[in-house]
This record gives structure tokens, C-alpha cells and sequence, in this order.
């Protein structure tokens, strides 16, 4: 009986040390990646540039990231605001910011176009359509741009990409549970955002997309983004089919957080989850081990040996000290509270995992609405 349970125990340690091990080697490929370019860019400069924000609703730093847009430091580009109703509270700050920056070319595009189920993507097409030029960026309102955000976009252009994208860095958190939010967003989602792509498996995010238009409209154009019903995951497999590769700026741009809710944080984690559950079930499946709560728990229950749960717990220093460390080394949000949030995050993972494969419906910007997996197919060129 003896030898069963040691053995159940050398087991139980064996597999969180393996989880700890890939723990620490994607954090440790992040790190290396994050601020280091690879090769020079191939993106034209001061090629024109058109940046399409898709905007809705006045949000708590809403003012300050608008008007980021118009102190740009770039010698040729244009700003379109997209916004779907026309009753929308934030026309009259942009039509504001617009007056205030005479020099920089800005308008606002009123209406959607209903071609998906995503009402980002909707809000985007006309602005897409309207765009006076062949490179062309799609920047969510929450994106906080520094000076030389296009800058920094082109820098990652190489002769294979297909897609330059930025992972966001939650900032300037308010409360713990806004911390918490920096937790699933920093060390955890940019992190392996960056690790993948440090392994060739680049991932869109929609935060910030820059596209060449020629590209994209051989392959449908902005409407082909509706394949999926996120359109970073139809922008990842567009790519890829055309045998491109998806690369990321050097360094993720900050978006900041303010107050955050439990309710807020809940849901706007498990809608990702669906979201990735539904678009790439494969690389979901496996996140159940990217926090050690619920593998190292259950180790320690099967071993209750104090012998075994000092080892669990040495592993668990390390995973948590490795991950700390990546955010003093990438620069990102830490403080003595983020330790505790990294925990509050690890005890959200499971259910949120089991919460994306028991339902497929989310709530989007106010938009109920089922997600379902759509077969694959070939996107006509426009």
C-alpha cells in the first residue's frame, strides 16, 4: 500500500513539475522576446497611413486616448472615427478634439455596416472603405497610443508578414480587482501572445491591427473578417492560409484600466474564453494548466504528504516568482498586491475553462449573442 502511495505521489510531483517547466519556458521565450526586433523592417517609409477607431460610448479615460490620435508623430496619416449611432454620447467630444487639431486630417463616419456578428467589426467597414490609403491600421478607442505608435507597428514588417498586431498591457489599475485584470492580461495573455509568436505561432489580437489593403482585399477584403465571429481569429487563419505569418510590435501598448468590477472581470473573461474556445479549440483546451491552483491542489490532495507539499510549494514559488519577474523585466503594472492577484486570477481559470465549453452565448458591448463554430471555407477575393 505503501509503494502505491509513494508512487502516487512521485506522479503527482512529476506532473507539476512538467507543468511548472513549461510555465517557466514560456515566460523565459516572453522575456526574450519582448523589446527585441528581428531584422530590419521592409515596411516603406513615411508610406500614408490611415487609422480607422472604431468608437462607442465615453469610457473613464475616454478623452485622453482619443486624443493620443492627434499627436502622432508621423508625417503622413488621417484619423476616422467610426461610430454606429448616430445618438452616440462621444460624437461631440471627438467633433472637439477634431476642431482643436486643425493639421491633422480627421473625420466621423456614422453608421454600420451589418456584414457579422461582431459589432466592432460592423463599426469598422465604412471606415475601412473610406480609408485614403493603401496602409491602413484598426485601433480599438481604449488603445493608448504614444507618440510613435505607427512607428513602432511598422518597426515588426517583415517580407512574410501578413498582419502586424499588438497585445494590450493593462495600466494604471484602480482597486484590486482592476489588478486582477492586469493579471489575466499581462503575465498571463501577453505572455503567451509572445511566447507563441517567438515559436512562429503568431495570434491576431484586434487591438491594434496594421494591414496593407492590397493584401487583404485579394483576399476578400474587411468583409472576409467576418468568417469567424472574432475577428482576430479570421484575421490569424487568413494569414496563414496565404502563408503569411502574424508578428508583434516589440513592446505591447498600454491600456489603461481604471475601477474594475467583479462582474466586469468575469464576464469580460469568459467571453474571451468562448470566444478562443469556439475559434481555436485545440490551443483552449490546454489552458487548464496555465495556472497551478487547480493542478497543484489536486496534487497535493492525492500525495498529503508534508514532504510532497513542500515540493508543490517550492514549485509554486518559482511559477509565481518567474511570473513577477516578467513583469519587472517587460515594465508592466507590479506592486505587492499583484502576487495576490496573480492568485485571485489562478482561482478564476478553472471555472471561466469549464464556463467557455458548457454555453457558447456572450454578451458584447451590450450585443446578446451565440457563438457557433463555422466551418471552414474558401473567402472569394474581392
Amino acid at each position: 500500500m505503501s509503494g502505491t502511495v509513494e508512487t502516487g505521489t512521485l506522479l503527482a510531483l512529476s506532473l507539476c513539475a512538467l507543468l511548472t517547466l513549461v510555465n517557466l519556458a514560456s515566460l523565459a521565450l516572453a522575456a526574450r522576446r519582448l523589446g527585441a526586433r528581428r531584422g530590419a523592417s521592409t515596411f516603406p517609409a513615411g508610406a500614408p497611413v490611415s487609422l480607422v477607431r472604431p468608437v462607442r460610448g465615453i469610457e473613464a479615460f475616454s478623452e485622453e486616448m482619443l486624443s493620443r490620435g492627434f499627436r502622432l508623430d508621423y508625417p503622413a496619416y488621417e484619423l476616422i472615427f467610426c461610430v454606429a449611432d448616430a445618438g452616440d454620447p462621444i460624437r461631440p467630444l471627438l467633433r472637439r478634439l477634431i476642431a482643436q487639431h486643425p493639421g491633422v486630417p480627421a473625420r466621423i463616419l456614422v453608421g454600420d455596416e451589418r456584414i457579422s456578428d461582431n459589432p466592432k467589426l460592423n463599426n469598422c467597414v465604412r471606415g475601412w472603405e473610406a480609408a485614403r490609403h493603401d496602409w491602413i491600421v484598426l485601433a480599438d478607442s481604449n488603445v493608448l497610443m504614444p507618440p510613435d505608435y505607427l512607428q513602432r507597428l511598422q518597426a515588426a514588417w517583415r517580407p512574410e508578414t501578413g498582419l502586424v498586431c499588438s497585445t494590450p498591457v493593462g495600466t494604471r489599475p484602480d482597486g484590486f480587482l482592476a489588478e486582477v485584470e492586469c493579471a489575466f492580461l499581462n503575465t498571463l495573455q501577453a505572455r503567451w501572445q509572445y511566447a507563441g509568436e517567438a515559436l512562429g505561432l503568431g495570434f491576431a489580437q484586434g487591438k491594434s491591427m496594421l494591414w496593407h489593403r492590397p493584401f487583404l482585399e485579394a483576399r476578400g477584403g474587411i468583409r472576409a473578417l467576418a468568417a469567424e465571429i472574432a475577428e482576430d481569429a479570421a484575421a490569424t487563419k487568413l494569414v496563414r492560409r496565404a502563408g503569411r505569418r502574424v508578428h508583434l510590435v516589440e513592446s505591447p501598448f498600454e491600456q489603461p484600466l481604471g475601477r474594475r468590477s467583479l462582474g466586469e472581470v468575469w464576464s469580460r473573461q469568459l467571453r474571451w474564453a468562448r470566444l478562443r474556445r469556439v475559434t481555436f479549440p485545440l490551443f483552449f483546451a490546454p489552458e487548464i494548466g496555465t495556472g497551478p491552483l487547480l493542478p497543484f491542489g489536486l496534487a497535493g490532495g492525492a500525495a498529503g504528504t508534508l514532504p510532497a507539499a513542500l515540493g508543490l510549494c517550492a514549485l509554486a514559488l518559482a511559477w509565481y516568482g518567474a511570473e513577477y519577474a516578467l513583469a519587472v523585466r517587460a515594465g508592466w503594472h507590479r506592486s505587492p498586491r499583484l502576487l495576490l492577484a496573480f492568485l485571485a486570477r489562478d482561482a478564476l481559470l478553472p471555472a471561466i475553462w469549464a464556463g467557455a465549453w458548457l454555453r457558447s452565448a456572450i454578451v458584447w458591448r451590450g450585443n446578446p449573442m451565440t457563438i457557433r463554430p463555422k466551418p471552414p471555407r474558401r473567402l472569394r477575393a474581392a
